[in-house]
């Protein structure tokens, strides 16, 4: 008998496991991965480093929630580990129920083992039905109700409603999460160069960092996009690490690097910033189309190139 072969690493996708996080919610999402060899990885650093050394071709990853913003640690990866762009994003309804090992009761429940996100989202009820308990960190939502059987102190754990299929469980109390409508956004994230046609319902992925720790630099930044008609749907900073007071920008703005609209702030980006990031443009998860002034047409910005060209080459004007 021989051993199966080992799975070609353009048909792996990875994603922070085990099997049952959202993160694996959020493959299922994607067409493409249907019928692939699914990696679990532990954590964000192991995701990327499968994508940049070749071992997958892609990597599900949460980078913002609905509640609590954006996730640092997936921002600041962006930003430090070369060659990434972001295929996709898909979303994922967050709510979790607190469980534990069978025969526990719910007043037994001293300490609680749970993903720090996952905590900070469920805090209210934790603290309103156990205003004694512990917290001791995860490394995934999974993970948390997994080492009830492992060499855990903890009594219960705050985990996603399916875990029920996966490990021998009970419910304690179902949704927990402080917010009923909460949802986490994830990004597919590979080393692809080519980057998907525009919808029209679409997103453009940055990180941008400002010239100076001046007055007005901030805002210099925001007038590319403005005097353009390009919304931003996020804006978040994040410390370079190299000194106090300096920070580089997220940003995601509606529309596709293809529209002349964007792409023409993005030059001007590009001229006023030492470090601009291009980390994809992609479909919206909700699929909505993105709406801006007719001012901002690409037929406007093709035009006035147009009219400036003719002025550098001696065309007579109204021509």
């Amino acid at each position: 008998m021989t051993d199966a072969a080992p799975p070609r690493p353009d048909e792996t996708y990875s994603y922070l496991g085990p099997a049952g996080t959202f993160t694996e919610a959020a493959l299922k999402q994607v067409p493409e991965a249907a019928g692939k060899h699914w990696r679990s990885v532990n954590n964000v650093g192991e995701a990327f480093a499968d994508v940049t050394s070749g071992r997958s071709i892609a990597a599900m990853i949460a980078i913002e929630n609905s509640v609590d913003g954006g996730v640092s640690a997936t921002q600041d990866a962006l930003a430090t580990v070369p060659g990434l762009r972001i295929a996709g994003e898909y979303l994922v309804p967050v709510n979790f129920v607190l469980v534990a090992r069978p025969g526990t009761a719910l007043d037994e429940v001293h300490v609680v083992n749970a993903h720090p996100v996952a905590y900070a989202q469920s805090r209210r009820w934790l603290e309103a039905n156990l205003p004694d308990h512990g917290h001791i960190p995860a490394t995934s939502n999974v993970q948390a109700a997994a080492s009830l059987f492992e060499s855990s102190n903890a009594d219960a754990a705050v985990a996603p409603p399916g875990i029920v299929d996966h490990l021998d469980v009970e419910v304690l109390a179902e949704q927990i999460g402080d917010n009923p409508n909460a949802v986490t956004r994830f990004v597919l994230v590979t080393r692809k160069r080519a980057i998907p046609p525009r919808t029209g319902a679409d997103k453009t992925s940055l990180i941008v960092e400002l010239p100076d720790d001046e007055p007005g630099s901030l805002l210099a930044m925001l007038e590319q996009f403005s005097t353009r008609g390009v919304n931003l749907s996020l804006l978040e900073s994040r410390p370079i690490g190299d000194e106090l007071g300096r920070y580089r920008f997220v940003v995601d703005l509606d529309g596709h690097v293809e529209d002349e609209r964007v792409a023409d702030a993005l030059l001007g980006l590009r001229r006023s910033s030492p470090n601009v990031i291009f980390l994809g443009s992609y479909p919206r998860a909700d699929r909505r189309e993105v709406e801006y002034h007719s001012k901002y047409d690409d037929e406007i910005f093709i035009e006035a190139r147009d009219w400036l060209r003719g002025i550098l080459s001696g065309e007579p004007e109204g021509d």
